[in-house]
């Protein structure tokens, strides 16, 4: 209650601006939910909205623009989508898992190929759909017992960035 009457009081004189610093820390998922549907509420009325945040899942959910700030400097400015807009990567698993490394390892269309478990994960450099992935590989002669494609989370994206620099 008190996050929401603080946005209140802060809304009263009709701000163009209007800077929160961590507003769901605290809460609990039904208040993180609540806060987030003000947040856009507030921002589709025409308030530009500054949210300051570690919480790399809220800004995804909330924001249309990121700054990604590191002892000052910022390392990317733009948009949550443009951010986004990796290749994303692949979770796969066979039965022989040493031919499914070299055959992806000797393949341009996949960056890093690494190890995580049971699975290979493999991060894409160009698009490509799982069933493509898949024929590709039954064409070498390997067989996927699991396959899921995924986008790289903004958190994923973010500690990429960060590390790099």
């Amino acid at each position: 209650m008190k996050q929401r009457l603080a946005i209140a009081s802060a809304l009263l004189n009709d701000p163009e601006i209007l800077i929160l610093d961590e507003p769901t820390n605290g809460l609990d998922p039904q208040g993180i939910h609540q806060i987030r549907e003000i947040i856009k509420v507030i921002a589709s009325q025409g308030t530009t909205i500054l949210l300051a945040s570690h919480l790399l899942d809220e800004v995804e959910k909330v924001c249309s623009h990121v700054v990604i700030l590191r002892k000052g400097v910022s390392l990317y400015s733009g948009s949550v989508d443009g951010m986004n807009a990796s290749h994303g990567f692949l979770t796969m698993q066979s039965n022989n898992m040493e031919a499914l490394q070299h055959a992806l390892d000797g393949n341009p269309a996949f960056g890093t190929v690494k190890r995580e478990g049971d699975f290979l994960l493999a991060y894409l450099n160009a698009p490509m759909d799982a069933a493509a992935v898949n024929k590709l590989l039954f064409e070498k002669g390997i067989t996927l017992s699991h396959l899921v494609k995924r986008k790289e989370s903004l958190e994923e994206q973010f500690l990429e960035l960060t590390k790099q620099n």
